[in-house]
């Protein structure tokens, strides 16, 4: 065969590409899906995002009512909220708390999913219900029953004097204790769940083979099972700190008046106060700082499932 035949004979079998009109058409078609989800977010997202920017750039109207703002652009509502120790210290306080939370929530939930992942067999299902279950009781209920739980007539309390840790007239209801207890209980689902989906996708036959190698359970895990599960437990933490950062139904039910957080600052700054720009101010500057950190900790972390 000649190599001109031979030439023309590996063009033929080339694959053509496609005619122009249908990738046109494949374009407007996906466009055409991703249409509802783009118009729900501009809507319920973006619209009310700027229309919450736009506030907290407002001023009070000179000589007016209570409540009465006008628009002047006034980007010293951040320094002059960020330098109040009334906003900081709350804010400081519920990354605190939350990240309490976090870790309390990932030392619990990672042997619970464990536990269903490689040792629940045919209760695994069950068990997977009875992580989810409090989703089917409010949220506020569940965190009322944690005022009976941790009570002075409590059986936390009763245990806690028995062993000594806490006097016959003490108690630990309300505290900074009960809100991050409750803070840790309310998301606990949130840390499980993911890292029960990575640990359900770890090949057991890896897990074997780390044995065959002569590592020891506990030199297995940290080299294989657990750098496996990283992106659930990444995604776990995530969807924990991230609400535990701003609730403030923990801290109205089970906190004093020194355990705000800041979410409590900025339900009473709209509501109560009226004061809509500094509340905006607020709103702003958490999401900022969850996001930056959220960043942060992801690049950090560096897992190739979430970079």
């Amino acid at each position: 065969m000649s190599i001109a035949a031979a030439i023309g004979d590996t063009i033929e079998d080339e694959p053509k590409p496609p005619p122009p009109s249908t990738n046109k058409g494949r374009k407007f078609t996906a466009y055409l899906l991703m249409l509802p989800g783009m118009l729900w977010l501009a809507i319920f997202f973006v619209i009310p995002l700027v229309a919450l920017f736009m506030t907290s750039l407002q001023t009070p109207v000179p000589g007016g009512e209570v409540g009465q703002f006008q628009q002047t652009f006034s980007f010293s509502n951040y320094a002059e909220t960020l330098t109040d120790d009334t906003y900081y210290i709350p804010l400081i306080r519920s990354f605190i708390y939350s990240g309490i939370a976090t870790i309390l929530a990932l030392l619990i939930g990672y042997p619970l999913a464990y536990a269903i992942a490689f040792k629940g067999g045919k209760y695994r299902n069950l068990l997977l219900v009875m992580v989810i279950a409090p989703f089917f009781v409010s949220f506020i209920l569940r965190t009322i029953a944690w005022r009976q739980i941790l009570a002075d007539e409590g059986p936390v309390v009763a245990v806690l004097r028995v062993i000594g840790v806490v006097g016959e007239t003490g108690g630990i209801y309300p505290s900074a204790f009960a809100v991050i207890m409750g803070l840790t209980y309310n998301f606990l689902p949130f840390m499980t769940l993911p890292i029960y989906a990575s640990l359900e996708r770890v090949d057991p036959k890896l897990i074997e083979a780390s044995g065959d190698l002569y590592a020891k359970p506990m030199t297995g895990f940290f080299k294989v099972t657990f750098p496996l599960s990283l992106p659930g437990v990444v995604a776990g933490t995530l969807l924990t700190f991230i609400p535990a950062a701003g609730d403030y139904v923990n801290a109205a039910l089970l906190g004093r008046p020194s355990n705000t957080m800041i979410g409590n600052r900025i339900e009473y700054t709209f509501l109560s106060v009226n004061d809509y720009p500094t509340a905006a101010v607020l709103s702003f500057i958490l999401m900022a700082t969850i996001l930056i950190m959220v960043l942060i900790y992801i690049r950090r972390v560096g897992t190739e499932d979430l970079v």
